[in-house]
This record gives structure tokens, sequence and C-alpha cells, in this order.
């Protein structure tokens, strides 16, 4: 699929990369909800929407969803090394199952069709 506004969609897909990376770091995140495993839910939402978004803005190559899967460790990582966050095994298999539901939502559900079907609508005539 060719994008008329691949580098608008690209560049959102880094925005929504560095918004992750901020919310990851964060010496004061926002509290989550008291819901059984919402932390947890948030950890897969997030890396499952930037790997549904990587992998339509994006040439299908295997490498985002390594390159997502391998932020989502580095990220746990540094909030270890930060001192007021917390490392946590759990949040990294949360990200890896968030970005392997995001890819197969992309792949094979015609969800991974509606950035195409966006970038038509506002491609000239």
């Amino acid at each position: 699929m060719t994008l008329h506004h691949a580098r608008l969609w690209q560049g959102l897909g880094w925005a929504l990369v560095a918004i992750v990376v901020w919310l990851s770091l964060d010496p004061s995140p926002p509290a989550p909800p008291d819901f059984l495993a919402w932390d947890k839910a948030q950890h897969a939402l997030a890396y499952g929407t930037l790997a549904w978004w990587f992998r339509q803005s994006f040439a299908p190559h295997r490498r985002w969803p390594l390159f997502l899967v391998g932020l989502g460790i580095g990220l746990e990582f540094l909030q270890g090394l930060g001192g007021v966050r917390m490392f946590d095994v759990d949040d990294m298999l949360a990200n890896t199952v968030g970005v392997g539901l995001g890819t197969a939502l992309a792949v094979w559900t015609p969800a991974g069709r509606l950035l195409g079907w966006t970038d038509r609508r506002l491609a000239p005539a």
C-alpha cells in the first residue's frame, strides 16, 4: 500500500513513540485506577497501538515489531536505573503482548486498512 501522506503518518507514529517514552520515564506518572491489571492493560494498549500504527505507516517489515519489543524492554531497564520508577518484568510481557496483538490487528483484520482508507480520503483528486 502506498500512502500519499506517508511522512505525516510516520511523523505521528514517532510522536506516539515519544509520548510512550515520556510516560514511561516520567518520575511522577498519573496513578492508574485500582482495577485489576489496569496497569498491564495500559502497557498492552500503548504498545498495541504503536504496532498497529507502525505496521500501516511504514513498510511491513519484521523489524518494527522487534524495535517496539526492544523499546519496551529498554524502557523498563531505564525505569529500574532511575530510582523513582520500578523495573517490572510483567510490564515487559504486557508490552510484548501488546505488540503481538497490534501487529495481528493490522495484518489480519480490516482495522489494518484504516490508515490507508483515511489517507485516500485526504489525497488530492
